[in-house]
């Protein structure tokens, strides 16, 4: 089992947050965990990445990762794997980019600041190696450009190439597509699948689509108030849901011409 979450509590304060979350993940599973604003989504996959922000900890269970026990991570253990065993999409890859400094800049610093052994030329090949491989083109170009000089997409699109670039282990996406309009969601939500394809990378996908959930999940995970309400299988999920409130997330997919899409 690559990731196996037990029990997960999580608190700011006193106050719990999110309660009784269990995973199971292995190599080349995609979860999608699916849910309203403030369910509780972003937090869990903070909590497993070690980063919960102010005063959010991880009030109870285990997040057993590669055979470990993360939470009793240090820092520098943190260090080591974020960005290189664990890494995260964010929901706007923009906003986490220096608006002024060129992209190749920074995503060589950020080779380097994982990997310090390689040098500057190295690090400027994984990168447009990477870059190439999310479907961007002239990557050469797109390094000695600025933030703002690119889409909304292509933005999105260097955000999953510095989240794969050393091939990690798992690939948390926070809502990677909400920022964007339809088509290029499309492109997104298939280029993260042909990542997972070929790399056989694991991924845990934040989303309040079910019907992207539906699309690129082996399991869903459906959360409300911090809680989880159902979970499973995707066929399950979908087929034949138990609870309420998934049941009104999977009304809420659109119907044209009498087919529901999902």
């Amino acid at each position: 089992m690559l990731l196996e979450v037990k029990d997960l509590e999580i608190s700011y304060g006193k106050k719990v947050v999110v309660a009784g979350v269990n995973i199971e993940l292995e190599k080349g599973e995609i979860l999608s965990i699916v849910g309203e604003s403030g369910s509780g989504k972003t937090t869990v996959i903070r909590a497993i990445m070690g980063c919960l922000p102010g005063a959010g900890r991880v009030s109870g269970g285990t997040v057993i990762f590669d055979g470990k026990d993360v939470l009793q991570n240090t820092r520098d253990q943190w260090r080591d794997i974020s960005g290189k065993q664990i890494s995260i999409i964010f929901q706007d890859s923009g906003s986490m980019i220096n608006p002024i400094r060129r992209i190749g800049g920074q995503f060589i610093d950020y080779i380097r600041a994982h990997a310090p052994e390689k040098s500057e030329d190295e690090a400027y090949k994984m990168a447009t190696d990477m870059l190439t491989n999310v479907r961007l083109p002239n990557p050469d170009t797109v390094m000695n450009s600025y933030p703002f000089e690119l889409s909304g997409g292509m933005r999105q699109r260097v955000g999953i190439a510095m989240a794969i670039v050393f091939s990690p282990k798992i690939i948390m996406a926070d809502e990677p597509t909400s920022a964007l309009d339809v088509t290029i969601q499309a492109q997104i939500v298939r280029q993260i699948v042909d990542v997972r394809d070929q790399y056989n990378v694991a991924v845990i996908i934040v989303t309040h689509n079910l019907g992207v959930a539906s699309y690129m999940s082996n399991k869903i995970m459906v959360m409300k108030g911090g809680r989880v309400v159902e979970g499973g299988k995707r066929e399950d999920v979908i087929g034949n849901p138990k609870d309420d409130h998934t049941k009104q997330l999977l009304r809420a997919v659109p119907v044209i011409g009498a087919e529901r899409y999902i």
